[in-house]
Protein backbone atom coordinates (compact mmCIF):
# COMPACT_ATOMS: atom_id res chain seq x y z
CA UNK A 1 0.00 0.00 0.00
CA UNK A 2 1.30 3.18 -0.41
CA UNK A 3 2.68 5.28 1.65
CA UNK A 4 1.57 9.17 2.19
CA UNK A 5 3.79 11.99 1.09
CA UNK A 6 5.37 14.19 3.62
CA UNK A 7 3.67 16.91 4.76
CA UNK A 8 5.69 19.13 3.47
CA UNK A 9 5.31 18.17 -0.09
CA UNK A 10 1.50 19.05 0.58
CA UNK A 11 2.32 22.48 2.00
CA UNK A 12 5.29 24.77 2.05
CA UNK A 13 7.76 23.73 5.09
CA UNK A 14 8.22 27.36 6.65
CA UNK A 15 11.06 27.56 9.38
CA UNK A 16 11.26 30.77 11.42
CA UNK A 17 13.88 30.94 14.08
CA UNK A 18 12.93 33.22 17.04
CA UNK A 19 15.69 33.98 19.67
CA UNK A 20 13.68 35.10 22.85
CA UNK A 21 15.54 37.78 24.90
CA UNK A 22 14.08 36.52 27.63
CA UNK A 23 15.15 33.20 27.94
CA UNK A 24 18.16 34.28 26.90
CA UNK A 25 21.60 33.41 29.10
CA UNK A 26 23.48 36.24 30.86
CA UNK A 27 26.22 35.19 27.91
CA UNK A 28 23.87 35.38 25.25
CA UNK A 29 24.24 39.05 23.95
CA UNK A 30 21.95 40.42 20.43
CA UNK A 31 23.96 42.60 18.25
CA UNK A 32 22.44 45.52 18.98
CA UNK A 33 22.93 44.82 22.91
CA UNK A 34 26.87 44.72 22.74
CA UNK A 35 28.93 47.76 24.50
CA UNK A 36 30.13 50.41 22.68
CA UNK A 37 33.48 51.90 23.34
CA UNK A 38 33.82 55.52 23.84
CA UNK A 39 36.39 57.89 22.75
CA UNK A 40 38.99 58.91 25.50
CA UNK A 41 37.56 61.12 28.12
CA UNK A 42 39.64 63.88 30.59
CA UNK A 43 38.19 66.09 32.09
CA UNK A 44 40.33 66.31 35.07
CA UNK A 45 43.71 67.47 35.49
CA UNK A 46 45.96 67.26 38.68
CA UNK A 47 47.47 70.27 40.22
CA UNK A 48 51.13 69.40 40.96
CA UNK A 49 51.66 72.36 43.40
CA UNK A 50 48.75 71.07 46.24
CA UNK A 51 49.42 67.76 47.89
CA UNK A 52 45.78 67.18 48.17
CA UNK A 53 44.76 67.18 44.70
CA UNK A 54 44.93 64.58 41.44
CA UNK A 55 43.63 63.27 39.06
CA UNK A 56 39.92 62.62 39.26
CA UNK A 57 38.29 60.79 35.70
CA UNK A 58 35.19 59.61 37.93
CA UNK A 59 31.64 59.03 36.38
CA UNK A 60 30.37 61.94 38.34
CA UNK A 61 32.78 64.48 37.47
CA UNK A 62 32.37 63.16 33.66
CA UNK A 63 29.07 63.92 34.12
CA UNK A 64 28.99 67.11 35.79
CA UNK A 65 31.38 68.16 32.90
CA UNK A 66 28.98 66.93 30.09
CA UNK A 67 24.93 66.77 31.37
CA UNK A 68 24.28 64.76 28.09
CA UNK A 69 26.24 61.68 28.70
CA UNK A 70 24.44 58.50 29.12
CA UNK A 71 25.91 55.38 30.21
CA UNK A 72 23.29 53.04 31.03
CA UNK A 73 25.94 49.83 32.28
CA UNK A 74 29.39 50.11 32.16
CA UNK A 75 30.75 46.45 31.27
CA UNK A 76 34.57 47.77 30.83
CA UNK A 77 36.92 50.43 31.18
CA UNK A 78 40.52 51.32 29.83
CA UNK A 79 42.53 53.71 31.23
CA UNK A 80 46.07 55.10 30.47
CA UNK A 81 48.53 58.55 30.68
CA UNK A 82 47.93 61.31 28.60
CA UNK A 83 51.46 61.08 27.52
CA UNK A 84 52.22 57.98 28.35
CA UNK A 85 49.51 56.00 26.39
CA UNK A 86 51.32 53.22 25.31
CA UNK A 87 52.65 52.05 28.73
CA UNK A 88 50.45 50.46 31.10
CA UNK A 89 48.95 51.75 34.47
CA UNK A 90 51.24 48.72 35.97
CA UNK A 91 54.19 50.05 34.85
CA UNK A 92 54.17 53.55 35.72
CA UNK A 93 54.80 53.24 38.84
CA UNK A 94 51.48 55.20 40.52
CA UNK A 95 49.68 54.33 42.54
CA UNK A 96 45.84 54.59 40.38
CA UNK A 97 42.48 53.17 41.15
CA UNK A 98 40.40 52.03 37.79
CA UNK A 99 37.51 50.28 37.65
CA UNK A 100 34.08 50.06 36.37
CA UNK A 101 32.31 51.27 39.29
CA UNK A 102 33.56 54.96 39.86
CA UNK A 103 36.08 55.29 37.01
CA UNK A 104 39.42 56.42 37.67
CA UNK A 105 41.16 58.46 41.20
CA UNK A 106 44.64 59.23 41.63
CA UNK A 107 45.56 60.94 44.56
CA UNK A 108 48.80 62.90 44.80
CA UNK A 109 49.43 62.19 48.21
CA UNK A 110 49.36 58.40 47.68
CA UNK A 111 52.37 58.71 45.00
CA UNK A 112 56.02 58.35 45.72
CA UNK A 113 59.20 59.70 44.75
CA UNK A 114 61.25 57.32 42.25
CA UNK A 115 58.14 56.79 39.42
CA UNK A 116 58.28 57.66 35.85
CA UNK A 117 58.67 61.35 36.60
CA UNK A 118 60.60 62.72 39.53
CA UNK A 119 57.89 64.57 41.46
CA UNK A 120 55.24 62.59 43.61
CA UNK A 121 51.93 63.52 41.96
CA UNK A 122 49.86 62.23 39.36
CA UNK A 123 50.28 61.95 35.64
CA UNK A 124 47.35 63.38 34.20
CA UNK A 125 45.20 60.54 32.87
CA UNK A 126 42.58 59.55 30.66
CA UNK A 127 39.76 56.92 30.52
CA UNK A 128 37.48 55.43 27.76
CA UNK A 129 34.47 52.97 28.96
CA UNK A 130 32.69 50.36 27.42
CA UNK A 131 28.94 51.18 27.72
CA UNK A 132 25.79 48.98 27.47
CA UNK A 133 23.01 50.70 24.61
CA UNK A 134 20.66 52.71 26.81
CA UNK A 135 17.16 50.37 25.93
CA UNK A 136 15.48 48.03 28.15
CA UNK A 137 16.41 44.47 26.06
CA UNK A 138 19.82 45.50 26.75
CA UNK A 139 19.62 46.18 30.53
CA UNK A 140 19.48 43.01 33.18
CA UNK A 141 16.00 43.11 34.89
CA UNK A 142 16.07 43.91 38.19
CA UNK A 143 15.36 41.72 41.02
CA UNK A 144 12.59 42.21 43.46
CA UNK A 145 13.33 41.03 46.57
CA UNK A 146 10.44 40.66 49.08
CA UNK A 147 10.89 41.29 52.72
CA UNK A 148 8.36 40.11 55.29
CA UNK A 149 8.08 41.05 58.82
CA UNK A 150 6.44 38.66 60.87
CA UNK A 151 5.29 40.62 64.22
CA UNK A 152 4.56 37.84 67.21
CA UNK A 153 0.75 38.24 67.80
CA UNK A 154 -0.20 38.33 71.51
CA UNK A 155 -2.46 35.77 73.05
CA UNK A 156 -4.27 36.57 76.13
CA UNK A 157 -5.44 32.78 78.02
CA UNK A 158 -8.53 33.73 79.73
CA UNK A 159 -9.90 31.02 82.30
CA UNK A 160 -13.45 31.35 83.49
CA UNK A 161 -14.29 30.34 86.65
CA UNK A 162 -17.64 28.49 86.98
CA UNK A 163 -19.78 29.83 89.65
CA UNK A 164 -20.32 28.69 92.87
CA UNK A 165 -24.20 27.80 93.54
CA UNK A 166 -25.42 27.60 96.85
CA UNK A 167 -28.30 25.41 97.24
CA UNK A 168 -30.73 25.09 100.50
CA UNK A 169 -31.66 21.76 101.46
CA UNK A 170 -34.85 21.11 99.94
CA UNK A 171 -37.21 20.44 103.35
CA UNK A 172 -38.92 17.63 103.61
CA UNK A 173 -42.68 17.48 104.00
CA UNK A 174 -44.11 17.38 107.44
CA UNK A 175 -40.64 17.76 108.65
CA UNK A 176 -39.59 20.75 110.40
CA UNK A 177 -36.01 21.64 110.29
CA UNK A 178 -34.74 21.48 113.73
CA UNK A 179 -32.36 24.84 114.73
CA UNK A 180 -29.39 23.98 116.05
CA UNK A 181 -29.33 25.36 119.29
CA UNK A 182 -26.21 25.84 120.81
CA UNK A 183 -24.83 23.31 124.17
CA UNK A 184 -24.33 25.28 127.26
CA UNK A 185 -22.03 23.55 129.70
CA UNK A 186 -21.97 24.49 133.20
CA UNK A 187 -19.39 22.63 135.56
CA UNK A 188 -20.27 22.92 139.19
CA UNK A 189 -17.70 22.42 141.48
CA UNK A 190 -19.24 21.00 145.00
CA UNK A 191 -16.96 21.26 148.20
CA UNK A 192 -17.82 19.41 151.03
CA UNK A 193 -19.36 20.77 154.06
CA UNK A 194 -17.19 21.15 157.17
CA UNK A 195 -17.90 19.13 160.11
CA UNK A 196 -18.17 20.16 163.31
CA UNK A 197 -18.33 17.46 166.27
CA UNK A 198 -19.72 18.68 169.24
CA UNK A 199 -20.55 16.63 172.20
CA UNK A 200 -23.32 17.80 174.32
CA UNK A 201 -25.08 15.85 177.73
CA UNK A 202 -28.46 15.22 177.79
CA UNK A 203 -29.55 14.21 181.25
CA UNK A 204 -31.34 11.15 181.05
CA UNK A 205 -35.00 11.70 182.15
CA UNK A 206 -36.59 8.60 184.04
CA UNK A 207 -40.33 8.43 183.82
CA UNK A 208 -41.36 5.94 186.97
Amino acid sequence: MPRAPPVCELVPCIVVSVLSVSNCPSRCRLPECECIWTPWIDVSYPDGSDRNSGDYETFENIFKNNPSWECAKVENISCRAQKFPSISIADLGQKVECNVNVGLICNNKDQQIGGIIPMPVCLNYEISVCCTPNRPECLPTPSTTSTTTSTPSSTTSSVSTPPTSTASPTPTAGVTPSSTTPTTITTTTTRPPSTTTSSSSTPQTTTV
